[in-house]
Protein backbone atom coordinates (compact mmCIF):
# COMPACT_ATOMS: atom_id res chain seq x y z
CA UNK A 1 0.00 0.00 0.00
CA UNK A 2 2.82 2.06 -0.15
CA UNK A 3 4.17 3.63 -3.20
CA UNK A 4 8.00 2.64 -4.01
CA UNK A 5 11.00 4.51 -5.53
CA UNK A 6 11.48 7.46 -3.05
CA UNK A 7 15.12 8.13 -2.29
CA UNK A 8 15.31 6.81 1.48
CA UNK A 9 13.81 3.43 0.09
CA UNK A 10 16.31 2.80 -2.69
CA UNK A 11 19.30 3.54 -0.31
CA UNK A 12 17.51 1.51 2.39
CA UNK A 13 15.30 -1.54 3.18
CA UNK A 14 13.15 -0.75 6.19
CA UNK A 15 10.95 -3.64 7.98
CA UNK A 16 9.62 -3.80 11.83
CA UNK A 17 10.99 -7.24 12.10
CA UNK A 18 9.39 -8.15 15.68
CA UNK A 19 8.44 -6.54 19.08
CA UNK A 20 10.02 -7.55 22.34
CA UNK A 21 9.04 -6.76 25.84
CA UNK A 22 12.18 -5.60 27.93
CA UNK A 23 12.78 -5.16 31.81
CA UNK A 24 12.97 -1.28 31.87
CA UNK A 25 14.81 0.25 35.39
CA UNK A 26 12.30 3.33 34.95
CA UNK A 27 10.97 5.25 37.95
CA UNK A 28 7.77 2.59 38.31
CA UNK A 29 9.92 -0.07 37.39
CA UNK A 30 7.68 -1.22 34.31
CA UNK A 31 8.89 -3.34 31.47
CA UNK A 32 8.66 -1.46 28.44
CA UNK A 33 8.23 -2.27 24.62
CA UNK A 34 10.92 -2.04 22.67
CA UNK A 35 10.76 -2.19 18.36
CA UNK A 36 12.89 -3.79 16.36
CA UNK A 37 14.06 -1.53 13.19
CA UNK A 38 16.73 -3.56 11.12
CA UNK A 39 16.93 -2.14 7.79
CA UNK A 40 20.28 -2.88 5.20
CA UNK A 41 22.02 -1.15 2.19
CA UNK A 42 23.70 1.41 4.69
CA UNK A 43 27.53 -0.46 5.21
CA UNK A 44 28.84 1.81 7.78
CA UNK A 45 25.89 1.85 9.96
CA UNK A 46 24.27 -0.88 12.38
CA UNK A 47 21.82 -3.63 10.41
CA UNK A 48 19.10 -3.57 13.31
CA UNK A 49 18.47 -0.89 16.50
CA UNK A 50 15.24 -0.97 19.10
CA UNK A 51 13.01 1.88 19.25
CA UNK A 52 10.38 2.45 22.14
CA UNK A 53 6.67 3.05 20.60
CA UNK A 54 7.06 6.59 22.68
CA UNK A 55 10.57 7.01 20.34
CA UNK A 56 8.22 6.53 17.12
CA UNK A 57 5.72 9.15 18.83
CA UNK A 58 8.45 11.75 19.52
CA UNK A 59 9.58 11.41 15.54
CA UNK A 60 5.69 11.80 14.37
CA UNK A 61 5.80 14.76 16.69
CA UNK A 62 9.02 16.19 15.64
CA UNK A 63 7.65 15.66 11.48
CA UNK A 64 4.22 17.50 12.63
CA UNK A 65 5.85 20.67 13.79
CA UNK A 66 8.52 21.07 11.59
CA UNK A 67 6.21 20.62 8.68
CA UNK A 68 2.83 21.82 9.29
CA UNK A 69 1.82 21.88 5.52
CA UNK A 70 2.28 18.12 5.39
CA UNK A 71 -0.22 15.23 6.28
CA UNK A 72 1.98 13.23 8.54
CA UNK A 73 1.05 9.37 8.48
CA UNK A 74 -0.33 8.40 11.50
CA UNK A 75 0.62 6.06 13.93
CA UNK A 76 -0.74 2.56 14.95
CA UNK A 77 -2.95 2.70 18.21
CA UNK A 78 -1.07 2.10 21.44
CA UNK A 79 -3.64 0.45 23.02
CA UNK A 80 -6.62 -1.83 21.63
CA UNK A 81 -9.92 0.23 19.92
CA UNK A 82 -13.16 -0.36 18.33
CA UNK A 83 -12.45 -4.60 19.23
CA UNK A 84 -15.56 -7.03 19.30
CA UNK A 85 -15.79 -8.23 22.69
CA UNK A 86 -13.40 -11.72 22.38
CA UNK A 87 -11.11 -9.98 21.37
CA UNK A 88 -8.48 -9.24 23.89
CA UNK A 89 -7.54 -5.27 24.85
CA UNK A 90 -4.95 -6.24 26.48
CA UNK A 91 -1.89 -4.04 24.34
CA UNK A 92 0.94 -6.81 25.32
CA UNK A 93 -1.82 -9.50 23.91
CA UNK A 94 0.53 -11.15 20.96
CA UNK A 95 -2.15 -10.72 18.18
CA UNK A 96 -2.44 -6.90 18.67
CA UNK A 97 1.34 -6.66 19.08
CA UNK A 98 2.03 -8.20 15.70
CA UNK A 99 -0.81 -6.01 14.23
CA UNK A 100 1.02 -2.88 15.78
CA UNK A 101 4.26 -4.06 14.45
CA UNK A 102 2.79 -3.82 10.81
CA UNK A 103 1.35 -0.86 11.99
CA UNK A 104 4.76 0.53 12.72
CA UNK A 105 6.02 -0.95 10.15
CA UNK A 106 3.89 0.97 7.51
CA UNK A 107 4.04 4.24 9.39
CA UNK A 108 8.00 3.60 8.55
CA UNK A 109 7.55 2.90 5.16
CA UNK A 110 5.01 5.81 4.78
CA UNK A 111 7.22 8.23 5.82
CA UNK A 112 10.25 7.08 3.78
CA UNK A 113 8.29 7.31 1.03
CA UNK A 114 7.10 10.76 1.27
CA UNK A 115 9.09 13.16 -0.89
CA UNK A 116 9.47 15.47 1.31
CA UNK A 117 9.90 13.76 4.65
CA UNK A 118 12.03 10.88 3.50
CA UNK A 119 15.22 13.45 3.09
CA UNK A 120 14.77 14.68 6.51
CA UNK A 121 17.70 14.33 8.72
CA UNK A 122 16.22 13.17 11.51
CA UNK A 123 14.41 10.99 10.06
CA UNK A 124 17.70 9.60 9.16
CA UNK A 125 19.29 9.82 12.14
CA UNK A 126 16.06 7.60 14.24
CA UNK A 127 16.84 4.50 11.67
CA UNK A 128 20.62 4.56 11.58
CA UNK A 129 21.56 6.11 15.26
CA UNK A 130 20.92 3.77 18.73
CA UNK A 131 22.03 6.25 20.80
CA UNK A 132 21.67 10.47 20.69
CA UNK A 133 19.23 10.88 17.94
CA UNK A 134 16.52 11.89 20.52
CA UNK A 135 19.15 14.85 21.93
CA UNK A 136 19.63 15.93 18.00
CA UNK A 137 15.76 16.34 17.84
CA UNK A 138 15.25 18.38 20.92
CA UNK A 139 18.16 20.33 19.82
CA UNK A 140 15.63 21.42 17.06
CA UNK A 141 13.78 23.46 19.09
CA UNK A 142 10.71 21.94 18.18
CA UNK A 143 8.90 22.05 21.30
CA UNK A 144 8.53 25.74 21.70
CA UNK A 145 6.95 25.55 18.10
CA UNK A 146 4.47 22.91 19.62
CA UNK A 147 3.21 25.47 22.33
CA UNK A 148 2.72 28.18 19.56
CA UNK A 149 0.62 25.53 17.41
CA UNK A 150 -1.16 23.85 19.94
CA UNK A 151 -2.37 27.67 21.74
CA UNK A 152 -3.12 29.48 18.00
CA UNK A 153 -6.19 31.50 17.98
CA UNK A 154 -9.46 29.88 17.79
CA UNK A 155 -11.41 32.59 16.13
CA UNK A 156 -9.42 31.94 12.75
CA UNK A 157 -11.35 29.85 10.59
CA UNK A 158 -9.73 29.00 7.94
CA UNK A 159 -9.01 25.91 5.82
CA UNK A 160 -12.92 24.98 6.72
CA UNK A 161 -13.12 22.54 3.79
CA UNK A 162 -10.25 20.46 4.59
CA UNK A 163 -11.50 20.28 8.24
CA UNK A 164 -14.63 19.07 7.66
CA UNK A 165 -13.92 16.73 5.29
CA UNK A 166 -10.97 15.76 8.46
CA UNK A 167 -13.71 15.63 10.76
CA UNK A 168 -16.56 13.85 8.29
CA UNK A 169 -13.52 11.03 7.64
CA UNK A 170 -13.19 10.15 11.13
CA UNK A 171 -17.14 10.10 11.62
CA UNK A 172 -17.68 7.62 8.93
CA UNK A 173 -14.53 5.58 9.67
CA UNK A 174 -15.60 5.05 13.50
CA UNK A 175 -19.25 4.86 12.39
CA UNK A 176 -17.67 1.64 10.24
CA UNK A 177 -15.13 0.51 12.55
CA UNK A 178 -18.48 -0.33 15.58
CA UNK A 179 -20.90 -1.18 12.70
CA UNK A 180 -17.95 -3.96 11.78
CA UNK A 181 -17.73 -4.96 15.68
CA UNK A 182 -21.01 -5.08 16.53
CA UNK A 183 -20.95 -7.20 13.26
CA UNK A 184 -18.27 -9.48 14.33
CA UNK A 185 -19.66 -10.22 17.50
CA UNK A 186 -23.24 -11.59 15.96
CA UNK A 187 -21.16 -13.31 13.55
CA UNK A 188 -18.67 -14.76 16.01
CA UNK A 189 -22.09 -16.17 17.99
CA UNK A 190 -23.95 -17.46 14.82
CA UNK A 191 -20.87 -19.60 13.34
CA UNK A 192 -20.17 -20.76 17.27
CA UNK A 193 -23.57 -21.92 17.68
CA UNK A 194 -23.26 -24.40 14.84
CA UNK A 195 -21.27 -25.89 17.26
CA UNK A 196 -24.38 -27.58 18.75
CA UNK A 197 -25.52 -28.77 15.36
CA UNK A 198 -22.22 -30.64 15.17
CA UNK A 199 -22.65 -31.98 18.78
CA UNK A 200 -26.49 -32.98 18.53
CA UNK A 201 -25.73 -35.02 14.87
CA UNK A 202 -22.91 -36.48 16.48
CA UNK A 203 -24.75 -37.72 19.69
CA UNK A 204 -27.77 -38.84 17.69
CA UNK A 205 -25.90 -40.75 15.01
CA UNK A 206 -24.77 -43.14 18.35
CA UNK A 207 -28.26 -44.34 18.50
CA UNK A 208 -28.73 -44.89 14.60
CA UNK A 209 -27.39 -47.51 12.41
CA UNK A 210 -28.91 -46.34 8.64
CA UNK A 211 -28.29 -42.88 9.73
CA UNK A 212 -25.50 -42.97 11.73
CA UNK A 213 -22.66 -42.52 9.21
CA UNK A 214 -24.48 -39.46 7.67
CA UNK A 215 -25.38 -37.74 10.50
CA UNK A 216 -22.00 -37.93 12.22
CA UNK A 217 -19.81 -37.12 8.90
CA UNK A 218 -22.29 -34.02 9.16
CA UNK A 219 -21.78 -33.13 12.92
CA UNK A 220 -17.99 -32.77 11.57
CA UNK A 221 -18.71 -30.73 8.81
CA UNK A 222 -20.56 -28.15 11.36
CA UNK A 223 -17.84 -28.49 13.84
CA UNK A 224 -15.44 -27.60 11.39
CA UNK A 225 -17.59 -24.65 10.44
CA UNK A 226 -17.90 -23.65 13.84
CA UNK A 227 -14.58 -23.23 14.50
CA UNK A 228 -13.53 -21.69 11.01
CA UNK A 229 -14.69 -18.29 12.53
CA UNK A 230 -11.93 -17.42 14.38
CA UNK A 231 -9.37 -17.30 11.32
CA UNK A 232 -11.73 -15.50 9.74
CA UNK A 233 -12.14 -12.68 12.53
CA UNK A 234 -8.30 -12.62 12.79
CA UNK A 235 -8.32 -11.78 8.89
CA UNK A 236 -10.99 -8.91 9.29
CA UNK A 237 -8.74 -7.42 11.77
CA UNK A 238 -6.32 -6.51 9.35
CA UNK A 239 -8.74 -4.87 7.06
CA UNK A 240 -10.08 -3.02 10.63
CA UNK A 241 -6.50 -1.73 11.26
CA UNK A 242 -6.00 -0.42 7.57
CA UNK A 243 -9.66 1.85 8.55
CA UNK A 244 -8.11 2.39 11.26
CA UNK A 245 -5.25 4.29 9.93
CA UNK A 246 -7.49 6.66 8.57
CA UNK A 247 -9.28 7.32 11.39
CA UNK A 248 -6.06 8.56 13.04
CA UNK A 249 -5.27 10.18 9.37
CA UNK A 250 -7.74 12.71 10.38
CA UNK A 251 -6.18 14.28 13.17
CA UNK A 252 -3.22 14.89 11.11
CA UNK A 253 -5.43 16.77 8.35
CA UNK A 254 -6.73 18.97 11.57
CA UNK A 255 -2.94 19.53 12.20
CA UNK A 256 -2.53 21.06 8.76
CA UNK A 257 -5.32 23.50 9.69
CA UNK A 258 -4.37 24.50 12.66
CA UNK A 259 -0.73 25.47 11.35
CA UNK A 260 -2.66 27.49 8.85
CA UNK A 261 -5.35 29.15 11.58
CA UNK A 262 -1.85 30.17 13.64
CA UNK A 263 0.09 31.71 10.58
CA UNK A 264 -3.26 33.75 9.26
CA UNK A 265 -4.43 34.87 12.83
CA UNK A 266 -0.07 36.24 13.12
CA UNK A 267 -0.61 37.98 9.62
CA UNK A 268 -3.85 39.42 10.77
CA UNK A 269 -2.63 40.71 14.06
CA UNK A 270 1.07 41.83 12.37
CA UNK A 271 -1.47 43.72 10.00
CA UNK A 272 -3.83 45.42 12.31
CA UNK A 273 -0.25 46.35 14.57
CA UNK A 274 1.51 48.14 11.12
CA UNK A 275 -1.93 50.00 11.13
CA UNK A 276 -1.92 51.54 14.64
CA UNK A 277 2.02 52.18 14.28
CA UNK A 278 0.88 54.35 10.57
CA UNK A 279 -2.42 56.20 12.43
CA UNK A 280 0.29 57.11 15.56
CA UNK A 281 2.51 58.42 12.99
CA UNK A 282 -0.10 60.16 11.17
CA UNK A 283 -1.46 61.75 14.45
CA UNK A 284 1.97 62.94 15.41
CA UNK A 285 3.32 64.66 12.56
CA UNK A 286 -0.29 66.61 12.04
CA UNK A 287 -1.44 66.72 15.72
CA UNK A 288 -4.80 65.71 15.32
CA UNK A 289 -5.96 62.87 17.13
CA UNK A 290 -8.24 60.83 16.04
CA UNK A 291 -9.21 58.28 18.43
CA UNK A 292 -9.22 58.37 22.53
CA UNK A 293 -6.13 57.54 23.96
CA UNK A 294 -4.53 58.90 27.10
CA UNK A 295 -1.38 60.25 25.32
CA UNK A 296 -4.00 62.80 23.55
CA UNK A 297 -5.66 63.23 27.06
CA UNK A 298 -2.21 64.52 28.72
CA UNK A 299 -1.31 66.54 25.58
CA UNK A 300 -4.68 69.23 25.90
CA UNK A 301 -4.27 69.26 29.71
CA UNK A 302 -0.39 69.60 29.95
CA UNK A 303 0.63 70.91 26.66
CA UNK A 304 2.06 69.36 23.77
CA UNK A 305 5.62 67.60 23.65
CA UNK A 306 8.76 69.48 23.01
CA UNK A 307 10.14 69.72 19.06
CA UNK A 308 12.79 67.13 20.06
CA UNK A 309 10.44 65.06 21.75
CA UNK A 310 8.36 64.78 18.66
CA UNK A 311 10.92 64.03 16.71
CA UNK A 312 12.62 61.30 18.34
CA UNK A 313 8.91 59.86 18.82
CA UNK A 314 8.46 60.65 14.78
CA UNK A 315 11.75 58.67 14.23
CA UNK A 316 11.12 55.96 16.78
CA UNK A 317 7.56 55.27 14.92
CA UNK A 318 9.57 55.43 11.06
CA UNK A 319 11.71 52.71 12.62
CA UNK A 320 8.83 50.06 13.81
CA UNK A 321 6.69 50.42 11.39
CA UNK A 322 9.88 49.33 8.70
CA UNK A 323 9.93 46.33 11.11
CA UNK A 324 6.50 46.29 10.71
CA UNK A 325 5.78 46.38 6.83
CA UNK A 326 8.96 43.77 6.90
CA UNK A 327 6.92 41.68 9.25
CA UNK A 328 3.68 41.51 7.17
CA UNK A 329 5.57 40.67 3.66
CA UNK A 330 7.23 37.62 6.26
CA UNK A 331 3.75 36.46 7.22
CA UNK A 332 2.17 37.16 4.39
CA UNK A 333 4.75 35.15 2.18
CA UNK A 334 4.79 32.18 5.30
CA UNK A 335 0.81 32.19 5.21
CA UNK A 336 0.54 31.73 1.18
CA UNK A 337 3.49 28.85 1.08
CA UNK A 338 1.36 27.21 3.72
CA UNK A 339 -1.75 27.14 1.74
CA UNK A 340 0.19 26.03 -1.60
CA UNK A 341 1.92 23.12 0.31
CA UNK A 342 -0.81 22.27 2.36
CA UNK A 343 -2.94 21.64 -1.02
CA UNK A 344 -0.68 20.12 -2.91
CA UNK A 345 -0.01 17.67 0.11
CA UNK A 346 -3.56 17.23 0.37
CA UNK A 347 -4.17 16.29 -3.40
CA UNK A 348 -1.00 13.67 -2.92
CA UNK A 349 -2.72 12.69 0.52
CA UNK A 350 -6.48 12.29 -1.27
CA UNK A 351 -4.88 9.83 -4.19
CA UNK A 352 -3.24 7.81 -1.53
CA UNK A 353 -6.52 7.35 0.69
CA UNK A 354 -8.80 6.77 -2.23
CA UNK A 355 -5.95 3.97 -3.48
CA UNK A 356 -5.61 2.73 -0.07
CA UNK A 357 -9.45 2.92 0.87
CA UNK A 358 -10.28 1.07 -2.36
CA UNK A 359 -7.95 -1.84 -1.60
CA UNK A 360 -8.95 -2.56 1.34
CA UNK A 361 -12.82 -2.20 0.91
CA UNK A 362 -12.36 -4.81 -2.36
CA UNK A 363 -10.59 -7.41 -0.08
CA UNK A 364 -12.59 -7.26 2.79
CA UNK A 365 -15.68 -7.73 0.02
CA UNK A 366 -13.66 -10.58 -1.49
CA UNK A 367 -13.48 -12.38 2.15
CA UNK A 368 -16.68 -12.06 3.05
CA UNK A 369 -17.86 -13.74 -0.35
CA UNK A 370 -15.47 -16.53 0.75
CA UNK A 371 -16.48 -17.02 3.47
CA UNK A 372 -20.49 -17.07 2.25
CA UNK A 373 -18.99 -19.64 -0.40
CA UNK A 374 -17.34 -21.70 2.61
CA UNK A 375 -20.96 -21.51 4.63
CA UNK A 376 -22.73 -22.99 1.27
CA UNK A 377 -20.05 -25.10 0.96
CA UNK A 378 -20.67 -26.81 4.35
CA UNK A 379 -24.20 -26.63 3.97
CA UNK A 380 -24.13 -28.36 0.31
CA UNK A 381 -22.07 -30.84 2.40
CA UNK A 382 -23.95 -31.73 4.83
CA UNK A 383 -26.68 -32.23 2.43
CA UNK A 384 -24.61 -35.03 0.81
CA UNK A 385 -24.42 -36.54 4.07
CA UNK A 386 -27.87 -36.59 4.54
CA UNK A 387 -29.03 -37.90 0.76
CA UNK A 388 -26.52 -40.94 1.71
CA UNK A 389 -28.41 -42.05 4.90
Amino acid sequence: MVEEGCTLLRRMEICVAEAEKRSGKNAVNMQETFTHTPYHGLHDRKDSLWRRYSEFELLRNYLIVTYPYIVVPPLPEKRAEFVWHKLSADNMDPDFVERRRVGLENFLLRVASHPVLSNDKILYHFLTEEHGWKEVVYETGFQAKVLQIFTSAKEVIRFMEMKHYSDELQSHTSQLLRARARVADRLYGVYKVHGNYGRVFSEWSAIEKEMGDGLQSAGHHMDAYAASIDDILEEEEHYADQLKEYLFYAEALRAVCRKHELTQFELEMASQDLISKKQQREELATGIVRTFSFKGMTNKLFGQEAPEQREARLKLLEELIAEGEDTVKEKTVECEEHVERAWVDMQRFKEQKDKDLREALINYAVMQISMCKKGIQVWGNAKECFLKM
